[in-house]
């Protein structure tokens, strides 16, 4: 199949959020490996001052490798290849494929306020930066049970993608978060944007999910023609599992409550189910995503684009 400019061997952007689009913290864990296994810079940034309340969002104390402590502040910056080659001795880590080393990252927080200027800004640096194609990265609270490959949903408002890509689009209405303005202003640029979705069970949201990162990066993998060393994310989500298992071992009705799950992703995964049923198991979780939407434990968070 043919991919468009911008999602195999084009100047590509993958974008994700930490709050409201990120449950159990999946969509800024994958980002923040790529940036690792890329070695990316800052290339432009926001002023956190115009766009964070920070009673909302409050900058945290860190330590630096050398124990020196300094104040880091909310903000989103787009981070693109170093000028300087990376060290050899790291290249078993690097992501390689077609157009990995073009690959650039918008990782932040969400924004408070003025979220169009935000938009309008970091869709400006795109821009400079020959961005031909970006890839949006969220993570939901659904009725996924753990123990099984947890599903992400793949969609785009721009109809050439969806029929390079074969992906759907969503028919979710409802409150959205900054990734949907940011899909809406690339859109209107000539950007063309995929948005991936991975499904974090609700039972488990207080916690990181690795195994939700895995889904994610496998499906950008999908997309983009691009291999993503994991590390030691397998053996992350191996033990995040047997630590749910671990915690429903002692919760009678949470085991029972999971087996349900089971049975009902059993069924939609089954060969004989129709399209129909999956259609139909489809609208259930996008309604749950309307009635309780996730990405924190508030209760915040975003519908699939």
């Amino acid at each position: 199949m043919n991919q468009p400019a911008g999602f195999e061997g084009g100047r590509l952007l993958v974008v994700a959020f930490e709050g409201w689009n990120d449950a159990g913290e999946a969509a800024s864990g994958a980002a923040k490996l790529l940036v690792d296994r890329l070695g990316l810079v800052e290339v432009a940034a926001v002023d956190p001052e115009l766009y964070f309340d920070y009673q909302f969002t409050r900058p945290t104390i860190v330590v630096d490798d050398d124990g020196a402590r300094r104040l880091e502040w909310p903000g989103a910056a787009i981070m693109g290849p170093a000028t300087v080659p990376a060290d050899d001795d790291t290249a078993d880590d690097r992501v390689t494929g077609p157009g990995a080393d073009r690959l650039h990252v918008l990782l932040g927080a969400e924004p408070a306020r003025s979220w169009k200027g935000f938009a309008a800004e970091l869709i400006d640096a795109a821009l400079a930066a020959d961005i031909e194609g970006i890839v949006l990265l969220g993570a939901m609270l659904a009725d996924a049970p753990h123990t099984r490959p947890l599903s992400v949903f793949a969609s785009s408002e721009n109809p050439e993608m969806r029929s390079a890509l074969g992906v759907e689009r969503s028919n979710y209405e409802g409150p959205v978060g900054i990734l949907s303005v940011i899909a809406d202003q690339a859109e209107r640029v000539g950007i063309p944007t995929v948005s991936l979705w991975a499904s974090v069970p609700h039972y488990v949201h207080n916690a990181p999910s690795p195994k939700a990162v895995l889904a994610l990066l496998g499906k950008v993998e999908e997309l983009t023609g691009l291999s993503i060393p994991r590390g030691s994310l397998e053996v992350d989500a191996k033990a995040w599992e047997a630590g749910v298992d671990a915690l429903a071992a002692e919760d009678e009705e949470m085991a029972g409550y999971i087996g349900q799950l089971e049975q009902a992703r059993d069924a939609v995964d089954a060969p004989e189910a129709s399209g129909e049923a999956i259609a139909q198991e489809f609208e259930r979780y996008l309604r749950r995503r309307g009635e309780e939407p996730g990405g924190r434990a508030d209760g915040r968070g975003d519908g699939p684009r």
